[in-house]
């Protein structure tokens, strides 16, 4: 662990299999050391997490470990991570969800419709932890507090993910400020649609592409994917999908030049902190193409605002065919791409490529 990179946490799914551990040694009647429980981890380190309660209840024992995150902007830093351990007899473990955990509905994702949001990864932690104590069949539940209202800011209500939080995580370590829980978000989305029969996907980078491409089409849940900032790295996966039994044939991008002709510049992490101004290449193409001074406008939106509506048209075209350049490119050469750039009300500025592959509510405009 670099510690510049600031303080390491756990993952929900390491707090799960402590809080587990802690309550199936009381179910066995220990009643000391149980304050601070120590787990094994992926990589063979082991760690101690502090345990924020443990009490007899329905039939067994239920134990609650705070999560700690650490630096990272994790939105369960601080949420009651509970786990209640009974006794079965039909299985070695099974896992439950309680409140808070989400109950997965569609296929394509890491576990299968019906079965509680816990991913392989932690599903292998906590049944590590539990195996310590006892080879007895058990049940284990998952609770996270104030999970139902948290999981709406992230992907599972896309994902089919009913109910509450996924509980995440392969390696029981939280790096600070780390990109890996959104791209396992992307992957699983991405999962979702490809079972889900979706072939033409329709990539967007946010909330101001998702509401206006669903106000312009006609598209299913699974039609559409929120990219965020992590562009290189969804397309390399699509790239990774060509030779499999259910590549993506074609995509389309759709979203504010603000955020899609940094693709143009070879930006493939589209963060403010991480890429430059995308003002700065659309002027780029722009020489050639209008004749405006465009040095006065700092923005991508202030700039195609300032012009009149025939070079705007021609100037948001080009850029389009940029972002389509470059992005098919990124996914390997053999995926065709097409692009759909709109304003911050969602009005469509320029297009590239073959979009009558989508289905529109109207003829565009």
């Amino acid at each position: 662990m670099n510690e510049t990179e600031g303080r390491w946490g756990y993952t929900t799914g390491a707090c799960a299999a402590a809080a587990g551990k802690a309550a199936l040694k009381s179910l066995l009647g220990v009643k000391t050391g149980l304050e601070e429980i120590e787990i094994p981890f992926p990589n063979e380190e082991r760690h101690r997490l502090p345990v924020a309660f443990v009490k007899a209840c329905d039939g067994g024992v239920s134990a609650g470990v705070v999560k700690d995150a650490g630096d990272d902007p994790d939105i369960t830093n601080g949420a009651l991570v509970t786990a209640h351990v009974v006794w079965c007899e039909d299985d070695d473990i099974r896992f439950a969800a309680g409140d808070g955990v989400g109950v997965v509905t569609k296929k394509g994702l890491s576990v299968p419709p019906g079965e509680p949001a816990i991913n392989p990864g932690p599903r292998e932690m906590i049944r590590t932890a539990l195996r310590e104590v006892t080879g007895r069949p058990v049940r284990i539940t998952v609770s996270i507090a104030g999970g139902e209202d948290l999981a709406k800011e992230t992907y599972n209500p896309r994902l089919g993910i009913e109910g509450g939080l996924s509980v995440l995580g392969t390696t029981g370590r939280v790096r600070p400020f780390s990109c890996k829980a959104l791209q396992c978000s992307i992957a699983c989305e991405m999962g979702v649609s490809r079972a889900a029969g979706v072939r033409f996907p329709v990539l967007v980078p946010g909330h101001i592409g998702e509401r206006s491409v669903r106000r312009h089409m006609d598209l299913t849940a699974e039609e559409v994917i929120e990219v965020g900032n992590e562009w290189g790295y969804t397309l390399t996966e699509i790239k990774s999908y060509q030779s499999s039994e259910a590549p993506f044939e074609e995509i389309l991008l759709w979203g504010h030049p603000g955020k899609l002709a940094k693709l143009a510049g070879d930006m493939w992490d589209t963060h403010s902190s991480r890429s430059g101004p995308a003002v700065d290449i659309v002027r780029k193409i722009a020489g050639g193409i209008v004749t405006e001074d465009l040095s006065p406008h700092l923005t991508t939106e202030g700039l195609f605002a300032a012009l009149e509506e025939d070079a705007r048209a021609r100037l948001a075209g080009a850029v389009s065919g940029a972002i389509a350049n470059a992005c098919r490119e990124k996914a390997g050469g053999k995926i065709d791409v097409s692009v759909v750039l709109v304003n911050m009300t969602g009005d469509l500025l320029g297009t590239d490529g073959k979009l009558k592959r989508w289905r529109w509510k109207s003829e565009k405009r």
